[in-house]
């Protein structure tokens, strides 16, 4: 069997074409609220949970392994390394499935390799900030309550509202959205807010990555955007039918 590391819009179509083409496969999230995400069959199982390089072992024997195809978010890279990792361990064929990147097109865009190096600088001070980062790295923001306006964008869950007051956020500065969005509701949430500089993750279009860029050049917002983490894959794709023939390899040993 394979298994399909979801959790992102691609991974959910290639789910529905796998089972289109009567390919087994178990589908790992790490949240119930992801499994609707996925087609009901027999050839599609969903996963739910958070493995680890003690469990992955019992994981792969209990569905039988064959290969597998990561096409999890750009930025879960603790959830890539640990499938690198267990492909070489366990001799496995591995294909990360990477979302193609966007273009810059927001003048004076600036991008920054992790957040820690935005924060080592002062372009924040004074400034009102939305921020699009999803709510796990909102605390690394907390300090800066007192220097800058921050607003965030969260997803609407429970989960996200919590992390998000506990990072110092007051209910009045914050909206839950799923990406991606309009051009003209994000336009219109932006000036609601007189948003003066938007932060975001580089994670491609499907998180809204181009609506940003779009609407920051229409209304004069400065972007700065935080570039996805540099891991060494061993073997990549951004082409849906590279990773299904890759897939489609393992539907004769099922």
């Amino acid at each position: 069997m394979l298994w399909l590391i979801g959790g992102t819009q691609e991974s959910a179509r290639l789910a529905r074409d796998l089972v289109a083409q009567g390919v087994a496969c178990v589908v790992t999230v790490t949240t119930a609220a992801a499994r609707r995400l996925y087609p009901e069959s027999e050839l599609c199982r969903v996963w739910v949970g958070k493995l680890a390089a003690e469990t992955v072992g019992k994981f792969l024997q209990a569905y039988s392994i064959r290969g597998i195809l990561d096409a999890s978010h750009p930025f879960a890279a603790a959830v890539s390394e640990l499938a690198i990792a267990t492909a070489a361990e366990f001799c496995l064929p591995y294909l990360r499935f990477e979302r193609s990147s966007v273009e810059k097109t927001a003048p004076g865009e600036l991008a920054f390799p992790s957040f820690e190096a935005l924060l080592e600088t002062e372009f924040l001070v004074g400034e009102r900030v939305l921020l699009t980062i999803g709510y796990r790295y909102l605390p690394l923001f907390q300090p800066w309550h007192d220097r800058a306006i921050l607003f965030a964008r969260i997803l609407p869950s429970q989960e996200a509202l919590a992390g998000a007051i506990a990072a110092g956020f007051t209910p009045d500065r914050l909206m839950a959205l799923r990406p991606p969005l309009s051009p003209a509701l994000e336009a219109a949430l932006w000036q609601h807010w007189q948003i003066s500089l938007v932060i975001t993750k580089a994670s491609g279009s499907p998180g809204g990555e181009d609506i940003k860029r779009q609407v920051a050049a229409d209304l004069g917002v400065r972007l700065i955007t935080i570039s996805r983490p540099a891991l060494a894959y061993p073997h990549a794709t951004s082409d849906m039918a590279i990773a299904l023939a890759f897939c489609r390899q393992f539907a004769a040993t099922l």
